[in-house]
């Protein structure tokens, strides 16, 4: 039998308009979610998200990782983003005896995108969060290699993209927060070194959920010792032990290294960010230790 996530594009996207359909009309009777793999893009959240789905008490959205609600649809209107979700009933018949469901998403740009925070605390009050943290410098250069296999970067050097960046976000954010409906290509495929600035989005983080909502991994952690930290995880969520068979890694991004001066020019950039994580969080991030 092929599996939900092996099957043909044309067969997924299918799937995917015909249950948006009856999501919509079957809103109120669908799970919201519990919480919120928020990012960062390129950090582990298709390995972590999957390991995840696999617990027999968390349940994903119909036919999708992440909806992107809260940062590029939202326009579209609660009871659409609710209808991506699985039905109460099901999700409740499903689970282990005695436990309740817990239902979840992962959108990499939540993080980053200027309005998304302040929209998921007021539509989804009371939802815990989960940010994993990569190396910022291997984070940047993984997402440029992932735009330009993508065909949302042009720029066939990193360099010349990074150079590129200030002009490209230049006025994007405001731009944003004064048209809710203004969708930023550049904000959203561009920002190699803007999206690794991770205090930044922590604080606005900690700010609207407070820090006991906010559950902030290392990718570096889970991949060394998956078990030790999806067990972290499952507690945080107040669910019941368990551990999926395997944990396997997906999406990584093969190619050439990072030539060494830049990689030496990118980790100076980072270096107060990191100094500022590393105060608000008590803890050094792995890529500084």
């Amino acid at each position: 039998m092929i599996s939900r996530r092996d099957a043909p594009q044309w067969v997924k996207e299918s799937g995917r308009a015909i249950s948006r359909t009856g999501g919509r009309l079957t809103a109120k009777g669908r799970m919201i979610p519990d919480f919120l793999l928020v990012g960062t893009q390129r950090g582990g959240t298709t390995s972590l998200f999957r390991a995840l789905a696999a617990h027999p008490a968390i349940v994903q959205p119909n036919f999708h990782k992440g909806v992107h609600y809260f940062d590029v649809n939202y326009h579209r209107g609660f009871n659409w983003y609710r209808g991506h979700f699985p039905l109460r009933a099901t999700a409740y018949r499903r689970a282990p005896a005695g436990t309740r469901p817990l239902a979840f998403e992962s959108a990499g740009y939540y993080m980053h995108h200027p309005l998304a925070p302040h929209r998921i605390a007021q539509d989804l009050p009371g939802v815990k969060l989960i940010a994993i943290l990569r190396d910022p410098v291997e984070r940047a250069y993984s997402a440029y290699k992932h735009e330009l296999a993508r065909g949302f970067e042009t720029e066939q050097s990193f360099e010349r993209a990074l150079e590129l960046e200030p002009q490209r976000l230049a006025g994007e954010v405001e731009r944003i927060k004064a048209d809710p409906t203004y969708l930023s290509h550049s904000h959203r495929h561009h920002s190699y070194l803007d999206r690794g600035q991770y205090c930044e989005q922590l604080e606005v983080l900690f700010a609207l959920f407070g820090r006991e909502r906010v559950l902030v991994l290392f990718a570096e952690d889970f991949f060394a010792d998956p078990a030790s930290v999806y067990d972290r995880i499952i507690d945080y969520l107040g669910l019941p032990s368990w551990r999926p068979s395997s944990f396997e890694r997906h999406n990584a991004r093969p190619g050439s290294a990072l030539p060494k001066a830049l990689q030496e020019r990118l980790r100076k950039h980072f270096e107060p960010y990191d100094e500022k994580l590393a105060e608000m969080l008590g803890t050094v991030p792995p890529w500084r230790r």
